[in-house]
């Protein structure tokens, strides 16, 4: 529980205190080869969250069947989403309470704190039995695994993004906060090489029954490498250089007065999350689902999907560097508005590996170019005293939205008919993004002096 003053926690809280600072190294990263260590030992947390979220997405289908066993494949499917999507309603409480938690104990332990959640979540999902085996205990068991997913995914991201922000230097910001969103494409491509791998080694059958806990198993596993890089993370020199970090009172009330700030990085991040989700968890359900194509090639598309976004994301992130944020925004928008729809069309009157591949790398593409800009753009709007609530706030609400995406698609493309209609939901995603583009500035620094 988080009092409004510094000094009243609880024992639990405290005892983690304790054990983390025995081993927090004090001080900034100062050379370039520092920087680029830290960068990468934040990153891999943010990777294993983001593989969580991916594995439950592209193992939808046998989840459903195993947690909500309907006579209906539809019906499966549509509440495997339903709960995939109920994590990112638990994401602006996390974003408040953890987010305003690690604006005051700093960033370093709340990477550690949020990477402990998530692992436990990620344990929940693994290990509970089916609905055969317990009844209605199941998907309530899942449920709450996602829910403390979204709770710690929550503030997660603005962890990562904040971290990485505070080490970088003005001239390569934009580089720097690339990690955070090539970290998650490693995720991408990690879970959609497993899922061709098992894919060719199951059967179906087998997939359905016990095949799709391998890959959060092995989620599991990876957790205690993670937690020992982080523990070893120093703090950054510009929370240190907080006298006083805000308490909880203060960093509600700058929230409250700077909601036009937090409603600009919402619309902002609508473009990211709709987009990201489209091109990454939902293509294997779409392919396989609706396009009728094979698990297999739909898993190869992700995977290049999620090369293309390691590759291109700290790319764009650099060139915002040196042409500004807003042109990349703006340009990536606005390509997103002409082309999603009339693309997926075009994929849709004739189905086949070789057009979902050329359709989901233009919108990785679009995604790229938007990502490499965007999320750094978010850590210089919010207000800095509070940038981890503020960031993960903004962010996190989106994701109420852009989270859905794979939820909204299909149950838009089974009442309309329309099997094009996910480029329609982009498009309309990319018209918030251009429009929060457009009105967004650096939050001025003397407005809090």
């Amino acid at each position: 529980m988080i009092n409004s003053s510094r000094n009243t926690i609880s024992p639990e809280v405290s005892a983690l205190r304790e054990n983390v600072e025995t081993h927090a190294p004090t001080g900034s990263p100062q050379t370039t080869g520092q920087r680029m260590k830290a960068a990468m030992q934040v990153a891999s947390g943010n990777m294993l969250e983001m593989y969580d979220f991916m594995v439950f997405g592209y193992y939808a289908s046998a989840i459903g069947h195993a947690f909500f066993p309907s006579s209906d494949p539809y019906a499966e499917l549509l509440l495997s989403f339903a709960t995939f999507g109920a994590g990112f309603l638990m994401r602006p409480l996390g974003a408040l309470i953890l987010g305003a938690y690690v604006d005051r104990i700093g960033r370093r332990k709340g990477l550690i704190l949020t990477l402990s959640l998530m692992a436990l979540g990620t344990l929940a999902l693994t290990l509970t039995p089916s609905y055969a085996t317990i009844g209605i205990l199941a998907p309530l068991m899942v449920l709450a695994g996602r829910l403390l997913q979204g709770f710690s995914a929550g503030v997660e991201l603005g962890s990562t993004s904040v971290y990485l922000a505070e080490i970088a230097k003005p001239h390569n910001k934009g580089f720097i906060v690339s990690f955070q969103s090539a970290s998650q494409q490693v995720a991408v491509m990690g879970a959609a090489a497993l899922g061709v791998f098992m894919a060719s080694m199951l059967s179906p059958e087998q997939m359905v029954a016990w095949g799709w806990r391998i890959p959060l198993l092995i989620g599991c596993l990876i957790v205690p490498v993670l937690f020992f890089l982080r523990r070893n993370l120093q703090e950054t020199e510009a929370f240190e250089k907080q006298h006083t970090p805000p308490k909880f009172r203060e960093i509600l009330q700058t929230v409250c007065k700077e909601w036009r700030i937090i409603s600009t990085g919402l619309c902002m991040v609508i473009m990211t999350t709709t987009s990201f989700y489209v091109i990454t968890a939902y293509t294997p359900s779409f392919g396989s689902s609706v396009l009728h194509l094979s698990k297999i090639s739909s898993l190869v598309v992700t995977l290049c999907v999620g090369m293309c976004n390691f590759l291109l994301i700290p790319v764009f992130g650099a060139l915002s560097d040196k042409v500004g944020r807003k042109k990349l925004l703006v340009s990536a928008t606005v390509l997103a508005i002409l082309t999603a729809y009339p693309a997926m069309l075009w994929l849709v009157t004739e189905p086949s590996f070789l057009r979902l591949l050329v359709v989901e790398l233009w919108l990785a593409i679009i995604y790229s170019l938007y990502n490499g800009a965007a999320v750094v753009y978010l850590t210089e709007i919010v207000p800095p005293r509070i940038r981890t609530t503020g960031f993960a706030l903004a962010y996190s609400l989106a994701t109420c939205v852009g989270g859905f995406t794979p939820t909204l698609c299909t149950w838009l493309i089974h009442t309309t008919g329309n099997n094009a209609i996910p480029g329609a939901w982009l498009a309309v995603a990319a018209v918030f993004g251009l429009s929060a583009s457009l009105i967004a500035r650096p939050y001025d620094q003397a407005k809090i002096n």
